[in-house]
């Protein structure tokens, strides 16, 4: 691996008392490039701008993926990742689904973790302090020929971050845009995903709510995805979740989320989840809790949802799913309790 320092760290520049999420970044970023059929030797450079062709077939055709991780540092100063191999994965699927090479995993974890030494001050320690991971993958090949491209680099910057919400959300549910179609690319973690769903959250934000939460395309009968999470609904004691398919994608933090609710005895229901049934549940009282749940974000309570012109609000709990499986995870990500699964991954 080839590296070059920066020469001197832009950390004394930053207040981590006040971050913008993803706005700020680390000193240094990690770049490999794909061509004549095969990666290149890996990079770290100082983080800055790069070079890049206006006909990159990334700018014309959309070949883009990317990743969300988190690296948490303890009250003993090592550092951890959460259930990495999860994210190397998805992004190969994701690479996969859009016509990309696959990026080999010991090039991968060799590149993060000669990242995070390097730029190891930037992980804070304390509760919701994090430094956010952003690997990802662009066709650099120029020419504007509609094929998929020969030359693509990966990359991975980092962002010091803390809580991505703050306040109370409220969340529309979809009654005409789709985030994502059968056949489509929901599933796989491409950019134009995210660039579709910004026109249709603006026209929810005029009218009062934070987030959207997606209904299949066909009916709009299903919900499936809030925002940029997954989504979760409390009926009763029961846990329900809309299945993986090739709309939704398939979260780290969901299947976390399911797993710690089983181990607690909790009622995991992983099926189509109906917006009439949601409708119900929260006019009879039983509808308990709704909530969101990402890397960025963790986990994100709804305090009401609206549906066709109407508000509907949710009754406060003492003792929130969400707010258990929230510090659940982090325990688990702070390495300050115990990590039966193995998620834990120590950077050394």
């Amino acid at each position: 691996m080839n590296i070059t320092k920066a020469e001197k760290s832009k950390i004394e520049e930053v207040d981590f008392n006040n971050l913008t999420f993803g706005s700020v970044f680390s000193d240094h970023m990690f770049f490999c490039d794909y061509k004549n059929g095969a990666w290149q030797e890996p990079q770290i450079a100082p983080y800055g701008p790069i070079s890049i062709d206006p006909s990159a077939k990334v700018f014309h055709y959309g070949q883009a993926v990317f990743e969300g991780m988190k690296a948490f540092k303890d009250d003993h100063g090592a550092t951890w990742l959460f259930r990495p191999e999860q994210n190397w994965e998805r992004i190969n699927k994701s690479s996969e689904r859009l016509a990309m090479p696959a990026f080999p995993k010991e090039i991968f974890f060799e590149g993060l973790k000669t990242l995070l030494h390097l730029d190891n001050d930037w992980i804070k320690p304390g509760n919701g302090n994090s430094l956010y991971i952003r690997p990802f993958v662009i066709a650099t090949q120029p020419g504007v020929s509609a094929s998929p491209s020969d030359q693509y680099r990966f990359m991975i910057i980092c962002a010091p971050a803390q809580a991505y919400y703050s306040g109370e959300v409220s969340v529309l549910f979809a009654e005409e845009y789709s985030r994502a179609a059968d056949g489509g690319v929901g599933f796989a973690k491409a950019a134009g995903n995210y660039a579709s769903q910004f026109y249709p959250t603006n026209l929810a934000k005029e009218k009062g709510y934070q987030q959207i939460v997606w209904t299949d395309a066909n009916s709009h009968q299903y919900l499936e995805e809030a925002g940029t999470m997954n989504v979760f609904f409390r009926v009763g004691d029961t846990l329900l979740t809309a299945p993986n398919n090739d709309r939704i994608l398939d979260g780290v933090t969901r299947k976390s989320i399911i797993q710690l609710a089983k181990d607690a005895g909790i009622h995991v229901d992983v099926r189509r989840v109906s917006v009439s049934e949601i409708v119900n549940a929260a006019t009879s009282g039983e509808l308990k809790e709704i909530f969101g749940a990402g890397t960025a974000a963790v986990i994100v309570p709804f305090k009401s949802f609206g549906h066709q012109g109407k508000d509907y609000d949710l009754p406060s709990q003492e003792d929130s799913y969400a707010a258990r499986f929230k510090k659940a995870l982090k325990d688990i990500q702070y390495n300050r309790a115990a990590d039966p699964h193995g998620w834990r991954y120590e950077v050394k």
